[in-house]
Formats: structure tokens, C-alpha cells, sequence
């Protein structure tokens, strides 16, 4: 039964299968986003297909990006390429299924009535499939599988599987159909291998480049600083590049390129399905057909071929040059000592492609899948300058710095760099992305014979502007700060010192200038001659805005206000007026609280009179006292009268001079 199986598996696949054409990878440009442009060229047969292989996560990016040319035949009319559809779902289709440990005259009971042969040592037999069936083991025999044919004579024929050298379908298209299924379930034990194929449309042999965007590895960049005695410095710039496309890279023309270009994923590969709302129009008479004519321009035409021929210019822009096809050239590099460059057979050309740099290799490179490599772009000299560098970070030591101005008249990619000075190893730094002629400090060790310590001051508060408007008093104040900077060289050598002073929000410098100013930060050169001691203060101060209705701050701010020389005299008059209708309100207001409490005296004093009349009454004799209390209490009534009324003249006039004051400041404004 086995053996006639595997014959079975071997007729399906008894018509040869062409090999695709071969695209090598010719050229590699990788970014620094994630991304890696690849071209790949060759020649395409007539009749021949060229499959380019990928990893499903890949699919998205290639579909997104692949662009064709060819020469020497008609043009390229589309491409193939393996669905991510379940294989499930792409075996369902067929008339019949393959299970795992299933006999072949299983198979071939879904297939009843089609014509078959089989062919024995001794004859050939062909007919048309009744049944196939497994007969079960008896004492007598063991298991057989056994076939019915109709024959072409009418007779029905029951033939041995197991007995039969060979099995074949006369039915061309039931014969394609097993191939294509057996190629499904081959292809879907490799669920990561998809592959794109590009099949000859023409009768001739033409050229084929095939260009796409997938995901790589970063490249990398590291340097190395080598600054010997009585020279510039030399730059030497090595990049690393991971080769995991699962192929060699053999002799491609290789550029990276610096730069973050926007690049995104779009879920081009999976099918999408987008439900549908049921609609149905009423039952009515048929309508005719409308024919509309077509238009030949609108707005949004014109909208898309302007952004279509844009893209198409930033894709010339961007498309790496033409492929090379060089050399490997290999060679031997020599080691060098910690103060002499690496010597080198050639580095990259550096060239601008819009807001991004590239640096392409000259020559060819190869380098072997699952393997990196790391490769020289840049050697030559550059600008730099020693700097000791402080930043308050809980040392008193400064570090050891250079200033890098890049007169390289390339862009330098971000990376480590390792610094060799007079012959030694002497520390590393990390650099930020460098275009031409930027400058940047870079710091690579801690300088041990400098000691810088601070001190802090401040002042009290001081009202430098005044403003009113519609009865709104805003003041503008500062509070002076002051950081002394004590810094103390006990090496031989004088040194340029950098103090990186932090540039606080609402913080403005006090007659002075930095030096360089950052994002975040001050920066002062000071220089210190060998076993000095400098002091270096820096003045601050810290502005702050405060709003307030004028009516309610009291006088004695306001008279603070007043005698303030920074106010112009402007807004000293006016406050000034402010001040006096203050003082004249506040007057009229303790002449009212005085004469109210004059008056309270008073109505107590009568109280107490009233009483003792009342007691007095009740006891004989006592009528010359009562009179007298009697004349106490009228004298009263009449001072309460005057009371009273200087009360109210002095309410009147409190009321009066706020109203004045309120017309005041309401047309007020300095």
C-alpha cells in the first residue's frame, strides 16, 4: 500500500517544474529608520519567471514599495504573489482532501467517476472509478485496499491497489488540480517564505530589475578620535551593518544613509473584507439604463497628477544611483599603533539626497547571510579644540572635553567615538548626528587636577515696573541671584574652563553675555592659567508678574509703590493721588468710628440714668435728685442731635471721596 502511494505522489508530480530565473541582489541601501532599499537584477527568458522570496512580516513593506523595470520587451503587465489566505481556506475549494495517515483508496472514493489507470506487471486496465474501499484483515490474509471500474466494455472490475505499479488520472485538469494541492500544503509547512514571481509577458529575453523597501537592522556608526602631538586630529569612521536577509550579499554595491525619512507599516498583505449594508430598492417598473458621459479634467484629477508627479520627483530623488556591478576588491589591513590612523584601501563617498546624507563604498561588498560586517566610510582630519567642561552634577571635577567643529564637509552619523590621545587610550564620549560646519562638545573623561566649587546668594525683592489699567494694578518685581563659580587648577598647564550654567524658566542674565547658549543652558569660557585660583560669579535674576485690583492693596503698599525711583514719575503721580483719596477715605472713616462710638457712650450713659430715675421714683424725698437726672438726660438728647449729624456729614463725605476715587481709577492708566 505504501509503495503504491508514493507512486501515486510521484505521478502528480511527474511533470517537470522550470526553475526561476535568478534576480541576485545588486544593491543594498539601508537607513537609519528600520529600512533597507534593495535592487536586485537579471535576465528573464521567454517563458521563464523570475520569484523573489520574503518573510511574511516583510510583505506589507515590499507590496507598498516594489517597483519594476525592464528592457527589451513590452513592459511588465503585474505580478503574482502567495496569498496569506489559510490553507484551510485554500484547500476547501478542492474536490477532495489529503489527511494525515490517509489511505489512498480513501482519496480516490471522493472521486467516483472519474477515469482512471492502472497499470500492472502484466496489462494496463483504465476505467471509470465506482468506488475504492479498504477490505480489513481476515485470519486468512491481511489488509488489502481495493478498486471497482467501469470498463469500457460495460464489465465492472475489482483491481488490487496494492498490486498496481503506477496510478494516473486521464483527466487532465482532476491532474493539475492534485498538483496545485500538494504544492499548498508543501508551501504551508514554511509559513514565514512568501514569494512575489515575475513571469515573462514577451517572446524575448529582456533585463529585469526589481527594486523594494523591507525591514532591516539600524546601521551603526563608531569612531575613533586620534589626536597626536603637533596635528589636527583624524576622524575614523566605521560602520557596522547586519546582514539577516537570509541570502549572501555578493559583491552589492552598498550606501548607508543618514537620516530619519518618515516610514510607516499599511496592511497591504491580509485580505480585507468591509461588511456591507443590505439594500434593496422598492418593487416598480424597470428602469432604462443611464449612459453618463466621462469627464476629461476636474479638480480632483488635477490635485492627484500634481501629488503623483511629486512623488515621482521624490522618488528619483531618493532612488540610489543605477546598479553597479564592480569588483570585490580584498586585502589585507594592517594593525596600527593607538596614535596612527587605520590604514585603509578606500572609504565612502559622501553625498546629500535632499534633507538625508549617504555615504556609498566604492567598491563592491560581500557579506554572508546571518553574518555583519564592519566597514570604514570616513578618515581625515577635523577641526577640534580642548575644552575642560563643568556641569553641576554633584562632582567638583570637571571633564575633559574637545569642541568638534565638522569641516569634514560630510554629515557625521551619531555614534560612540574612542578617543587616543598622545599614543594612549583616553576615554569615550557619544555624539549626536553632525551636519557640515556644526559644532558640538563631546566629553571623554574626568579631569582630576580641577576642582570647581559654588556658592549661592540672593537679594531681596525689587519692583522694577508699575502698570494700571482699568483698575488692574500689575507689578513687575525681581529677585537677584548671584553663583560664584570658585575655580581652582593645580596642573601646570593653563586651561580653557566651560561653565554649563542651567537657563531657568523666568531667569534673565544680569549685565552679561554667555558665551553659547543651549536649549537648556549657559555656556561661559573662562581660562585659568597653571596652580590659579578664579573666581567667576554669574548674575541672575528671577522676574516675577503679579496682577491685583488697586482698591485691594492697602496704602502702605501703595506709598511702597510710591517711593519707588524705578517708576517713572507718571506713574508715581498718579499713584500718588491714589495714596491721598486712600488717606482722606481712611480719615473719614476713624471720624465715623469715632463719633459711632460717641454716640454708643452716650445711649449707655442714658440707659443707666433711665434706671435710676425709675428707682429713685419709688422712694419718697428723692424729687430734687430726680430732677436733676432729668436735666442730665435732655442735655444729652441734644448733644446726641449734633452727633448725629456730624455722623451723617462724614458718611456723606466717606461715600463721596470712594466715588471719586473709584471715577479715578477707572480713567486711570500707565
Amino acid at each position: 500500500m505504501k509503495k503504491t502511494f508514493w507512486f501515486f505522489i510521484l505521478f502528480c508530480f511527474s511533470v517537470p517544474a522550470a526553475y526561476p530565473a535568478e534576480l541576485p541582489v545588486r544593491q543594498v541601501v539601508l537607513y537609519k529608520h528600520g529600512i533597507g532599499y534593495f535592487v536586485r537584477a537579471g535576465q528573464l527568458g521567454s517563458g521563464e519567471s523570475a520569484q523573489l522570496d520574503f518573510k511574511a512580516s516583510e510583505m506589507n513593506d515590499v507590496l507598498k514599495s516594489l517597483t519594476i523595470r525592464e528592457s527589451g520587451g513590452s513592459g511588465v503587465n503585474g505580478l503574482r504573489y502567495d496569498s496569506s489566505e489559510p490553507i484551510q481556506n485554500k484547500l476547501a475549494q478542492y474536490p477532495f482532501r489529503i489527511e494525515r495517515g490517509q489511505p489512498v483508496s480513501s482519496i480516490l472514493d471522493q472521486l467516483k467517476g472519474t477515469r482512471i489507470e492502472l497499470e500492472y506487471a502484466s496489462e494496463t486496465i483504465s476505467g471509470t472509478l465506482i468506488s475504492a474501499r479498504v477490505i480489513p484483515a481476515t485470519d486468512q490474509r491481511p489488509e488489502i485496499e481495493r478498486v471497482t471500474l467501469l470498463l469500457s466494455t460495460g464489465v465492472w472490475r475489482n483491481l488490487d491497489l496494492s498490486a498496481a505499479s503506477s496510478i494516473r488520472f486521464l483527466d487532465a485538469a482532476l491532474q493539475q488540480q492534485f498538483r496545485e494541492y500538494l504544492t499548498a500544503l508543501s508551501g504551508a509547512r514554511s509559513l514565514e517564505k512568501k514569494s512575489i514571481y515575475i513571469d515573462s509577458a514577451g517572446t524575448r529575453q529582456r533585463d529585469i530589475v526589481a527594486s523594494y523597501m523591507i525591514p532591516m537592522p539600524v546601521w551603526k556608526s563608531s569612531y575613533r578620535l586620534i589626536w597626536a602631538e603637533d596635528t589636527e586630529p583624524t576622524l575614523e569612521g566605521w560602520a557596522i551593518v547586519d546582514n539577516t536577509t537570509g541570502e549572501d550579499w555578493s559583491g552589492v554595491q552598498l550606501s548607508l544613509v543618514s537620516g530619519r525619512p518618515i516610514s510607516f507599516i499599511s496592511r497591504l498583505y491580509e485580505p480585507r473584507y468591509i461588511n456591507r449594508p443590505l439594500a434593496e430598492l422598492p418593487e416598480d417598473r424597470a428602469q432604462a439604463p443611464v449612459l453618463h458621459q466621462g469627464a476629461f479634467e476636474s479638480k480632483e484629477m488635477a490635485a492627484e497628477e500634481a501629488v503623483q508627479d511629486r512623488l515621482e520627483r521624490g522618488r528619483r530623488a531618493m532612488a540610489p544611483a543605477s546598479v553597479a556591478q564592480q569588483v570585490v576588491v580584498s586585502g589585507e589591513v594592517p594593525l596600527y599603533a593607538s596614535d596612527v590612523p587605520s590604514r585603509l584601501a578606500s572609504t565612502a563617498a559622501a553625498a546629500e539626497l535632499g534633507d538625508l546624507f549617504e555615504y556609498r563604498f566604492p567598491s563592491t561588498v560581500t557579506v554572508r547571510k546571518n553574518e555583519s560586517a564592519m566597514l570604514p566610510f570616513l578618515q581625515q582630519e577635523i577641526t577640534a579644540r580642548k575644552l575642560v567642561v563643568f556641569r553641576e552634577q554633584g562632582s567638583v571635577h570637571p571633564l575633559h572635553s574637545m569642541e568638534l567643529t565638522n569641516s569634514s564637509g560630510k554629515t557625521l552619523d551619531g555614534g560612540p567615538i574612542t578617543v587616543y590621545e598622545a599614543g594612549a587610550y583616553a576615554g569615550e564620549a557619544l555624539m549626536e548626528t553632525l551636519k557640515d560646519g556644526d559644532e558640538r562638545l563631546i566629553s571623554y573623561g574626568v579631569d582630576l587636577g580641577t576642582r570647581i566649587t559654588t556658592a549661592f546668594d540672593s537679594k531681596a525683592e525689587v519692583v522694577r515696573e508699575v502698570h494700571l489699567r482699568r483698575g488692574v494694578l500689575t507689578t513687575r518685581s525681581a529677585i537677584a541671584e548671584t553663583r560664584t563659580f570658585t575655580m581652582n587648577n593645580v596642573d601646570a598647564d593653563p586651561k580653557t574652563i566651560v561653565i554649563e550654567h542651567p537657563a531657568r524658566p523666568q531667569y534673565n542674565l544680569i549685565d552679561m553675555e554667555p558665551d553659547e547658549k543651549t536649549a537648556n543652558a549657559y555656556r561661559f569660557e573662562v581660562t585659568v592659567d597653571g596652580g590659579a585660583t578664579v573666581k567667576f560669579p554669574v548674575n541672575e535674576e528671577r522676574i516675577l508678574d503679579r496682577s491685583v485690583q488697586i482698591t485691594n492693596i492697602t496704602s502702605d503698599v501703595i506709598a511702597s509703590y510710591v517711593s519707588n525711583r524705578e517708576l517713572s514719575a507718571e506713574a508715581r503721580t498718579q499713584l500718588q493721588r491714589v495714596l491721598d483719596f486712600q488717606r482722606q477715605i481712611a480719615a473719614a472713616a476713624n471720624e465715623i468710628q469715632r463719633l459711632e462710638q460717641q454716640i454708643q457712650s452716650i445711649f449707655q450713659d442714658q440707659e443707666r440714668l433711665r434706671q435710676n430715675i425709675n428707682s429713685l421714683n419709688r422712694v419718697s424725698g428723692q424729687q430734687q435728685q430726680v430732677q436733676s437726672y432729668s436735666l442730665r438726660l435732655a442735655a444729652q438728647e441734644v448733644e446726641l442731635a449734633g452727633l448725629r449729624d456730624r455722623l451723617s456729614a462724614a458718611q456723606q463725605r466717606q461715600a463721596s471721596l470712594q466715588s471719586d476715587l473709584n471715577s479715578l481709577i477707572e480713567s486711570m492708566e500707565f
